[in-house]
């Protein structure tokens, strides 16, 4: 009875590794064509002789480490008409006395300090609308504060956007990870972005997925306020992803670009701020679905975990029964376990820039996203705020309408 029972458990997980490892190979081949198919930002046609007005709106709250050299390569742009309204979003630090020195070495600073945040609104969604108000320009550069650009980077985004005749124009950056957790863990969260969020799914118009990379996107100004503004996606975790769907909802000309070798931007400080990444990601969504995030999380842990456990099982307990159960259910956890690692090391080489060792602890990523990803739906049940860049909110005041996992 006990072989009976052990025999029907490994052909039902030898199913479902099965179905993982179709997964993966549904996700690798949509990496592969996102890597080698999307657009660049400094390949296209130009025809464009205009020199528009872009007012750069950069929200900044704590970071006096990151802030001097974000300012340092703005004001280095080889473009000429533009503005960086640099708005400090109540920093305990020295973020406002850095602003305030490039404010006095360059007159295209333009030095914010946001009021207070009303209640309802996330932070950096306050600090962009109070940016906003000080805008002067025809054409609106949202980013972060650890950013960096090369020279030609304005020049270049603007030049595409009026060429293609756009109304919007998002720019992919360099993901730099700080510390070694956020390495490891990364390529496997990446995995997810290229099979929904890749730029061939957002520039195609028959498609209804829009999506922003916080860190880089251009919008001309009357469409952004015909949009909403960041007053639509106040409540919003991740504004700038919905942001991006309202605007391909709307029906506005969006495309994104890859241009890593032209801008980066911090994916991460620590594992700390990695770690309250990933719970923020699931408050909301078990807030609206609570169904669905559970669903979520056992599919990120089957997908992202769990071969490699079944691997070790079925490797222990084959050598006495070759001919039973355990042998399909080896082949389909090797199979699946080694779809883990080509998408790791894919990720790595294509898309992260990381080093090859930090794909071999894909297994380990993996579970620090499914925990990360359990400890948001924990934290969900609770009452007690959730902190992220130094600020607390009630897990109730976090919202995630436009943008699911």
């Amino acid at each position: 009875m006990v072989d009976i029972a052990l025999d029907v458990f490994n052909y039902i997980f030898t199913v479902i590794l099965i179905g993982v490892f179709l997964t993966w190979i549904s996700l690798i081949f949509s990496m592969y064509k996102s890597f080698t198919r999307t657009p660049y930002l400094d390949k296209f046609g130009n025809t464009s002789k205009e020199i528009p007005k872009v007012s750069i709106i950069l929200p900044a709250r704590n970071e006096e480490k990151f802030i001097g050299n974000c300012l340092e390569s703005f004001v280095r742009q080889d473009y000429t008409n533009y503005e960086i309204i640099t708005v400090d979003d109540s920093s305990d630090d020295d973020t406002w006395k850095i602003i305030e020195k490039y404010a006095k070495k360059s007159e295209k600073v333009v030095p914010v300090k946001a009021n207070s945040k009303p209640d309802g609104w996330m932070g950096k969604n306050w600090a962009c609308i109070e940016g906003f108000k000080r805008a002067t320009g025809d054409l609106l550069l949202f980013t972060d504060a650890d950013t960096r650009y090369s020279e030609k980077v304005i020049s270049l985004a603007v030049a595409h956007l009026l060429s293609e005749k756009l109304d919007v124009l998002t720019v992919i950056p360099r993901l730099l990870c700080l510390d070694n957790i956020t390495k490891i863990t990364l390529p496997m969260l990446s995995t997810f972005l290229h099979s929904r969020y890749s730029a061939l799914n957002v520039n195609n118009p028959k498609k209804g997925i829009g999506y922003f990379f916080g860190s880089f996107f251009i919008i001309k100004k009357e469409i952004y306020e015909k949009i909403g503004t960041h007053e639509k996606v106040k409540h919003e975790i991740i504004e700038d992803g919905a942001l991006g769907k309202i605007t391909k909802e709307s029906g506005f000309a969006l495309k994104m670009v890859r241009g890593e070798h032209l801008l980066d931007a911090v994916y991460s400080r620590s594992p700390k701020e990695m770690w309250n990444g990933l719970e923020r990601l699931m408050v909301p969504l078990y807030h609206q679905n609570k169904s669905y995030a559970v669903g979520v999380f056992f599919a990120v842990l089957f997908i992202l975990f769990i071969p490699v456990p079944f691997l070790i099982y079925s490797l222990v307990f084959i050598s006495t029964n070759i001919f039973t159960s355990f042998l399909p259910l080896l082949i389909s956890a090797i199979f699946a376990t080694g779809a883990i690692f080509t998408a790791a090391f894919l990720e790595t080489k294509m898309g992260l820039n990381l080093k090859s060792v930090f794909a071999l602890l894909a297994p380990i990523g993996g579970l620090i996203v499914s925990c990360g990803f359990l400890s948001g739906i924990l934290q969900a049940n609770k009452s007690s705020a959730v902190s992220w860049r130094g600020r607390k909110y009630s897990v109730k005041e976090f919202s995630q309408n436009y943008i699911k996992l």
